[in-house]
């Protein structure tokens, strides 16, 4: 039986205006025996910006900054800049966000060498209006049908036709290295979550996504499958690489009579192959069931967002009920061996 331990939470609000609202959904880095996370940060009026603390080990707070390193400067992140995620390649710390203008949300990118100063690169998923994603869904009849069913939502609310509305692209995460010499990059058109390979950020461009869309079927790495994910799927951490492939440990949403809830759950990508998944363990991770989880901003919320790993003990960083950053615990090793008893048949 896989031990799960929750260590309970280790971030909250304090008394700044740009975090007096809530803290959630870490992105981390270890660097040796220290953790550095950048977390979404918000005030009221659900306004979001993006913190900064490090930790000696795992969950020890050692310092926190007093104002957001990470603040809305573009139109497109106007509202918020939001849930971030981080890896370093070759020196250079490459930071995945959500740019929320108020209206649409999609994955965005900055870079730092020592993440005190950024520079930012726009936006790096399709910014789709909702037409031209219909017709590329249209192109796709073979693809899940929630996909439809989600963009019909849109339909139903009247913004199909209006322009100035894109399709929602969030939960960007990239791989902590390069595949074949090429960025490998997961993002989510709901419900599921796609990859993307490529060898520059400045290939990512309209016509590129154009032809992506058009062909979206091919790049499905995940989709909705199980009752405790019956809404929709999304990446959590940076993938983690062990012995055994990519550990994946992402977000599930599952629709009950009481409203959402939303679980932590795992995959595993095949190592050389990582748009293949292998192995998906076929209940949470671990659900909320504690009352930091289950009582805040959005109630029975688990978000992972970011992992660290001392020996064998693996830390899961995780937004708990959009108002506070948690973290579990668990062996690795023990994961790794329970998660190899849910093979995939479809790989």
């Amino acid at each position: 039986m896989l031990k799960v331990e929750k260590l309970g939470v280790i971030l909250e609000a304090t008394a700044h205006d740009f975090e007096s609202a809530g803290v959630l959904n870490p992105a981390v880095i270890q660097e040796g025996e220290n953790v550095k996370m950048l977390y979404r940060a918000f005030k009221d009026g659900n306004f979001s910006t993006i913190g900064y603390c490090e930790f000696n080990g795992p969950v020890k707070l050692k310092a926190r900054y007093d104002i957001p390193v990470i603040i809305p400067e573009k139109n497109y992140e106007i509202h918020g800049v939001e849930d971030p995620r981080i890896v370093k390649i070759d020196g250079v710390y490459y930071i995945t966000y959500t740019g929320y203008d108020g209206k649409n949300a999609l994955g965005c990118l900055a870079t730092s060498k020592d993440l005190q100063h950024f520079e930012k690169h726009g936006i790096i998923t399709p910014s789709a209006s909702l037409n031209s994603y219909k017709i590329a869904l249209d192109n796709n009849r073979s693809i899940f049908p929630k996909y439809f069913e989600h963009l019909q939502t849109y339909i139903d609310r009247g913004l199909i036709h209006k322009t100035k509305y894109k399709v929602w692209d969030k939960d960007v995460v990239l791989f902590p290295e390069k595949i074949d010499g090429h960025f490998m990059m997961i993002h989510r058109l709901l419900p599921g979550m796609q990859w993307v390979k490529f060898k520059s950020f400045s290939d990512l461009d309209k016509a590129f996504w154009k032809d992506y869309l058009f062909h979206l079927n091919q790049y499905i790495l995940m989709d909705p499958l199980f009752d405790f994910e019956n809404m929709h799927i999304g990446a959590g951490a940076p993938p983690l690489k062990t012995k055994e492939g990519w550990l994946l440990i992402n977000h599930s949403v599952q629709s009950t009579p009481k409203g959402r809830n939303y679980h932590a759950t795992v995959a595993l990508l095949d190592l050389k192959d990582p748009t293949k998944v292998t192995h998906r363990l076929n209940t949470p991770l671990f659900s909320p069931d504690q009352f930091y989880e289950k009582v805040g901003y959005v109630n029975n919320v688990c978000f992972p967002s970011g992992t660290s790993l001392f020996d064998d003990d693996l830390y899961v960083y995780y937004g708990a009920a959009d108002n506070t950053i948690a973290v579990a615990r668990m062996q690795l090793s023990e994961l790794l061996e329970h998660l190899l008893k849910f093979p995939c048949n479809d790989h």
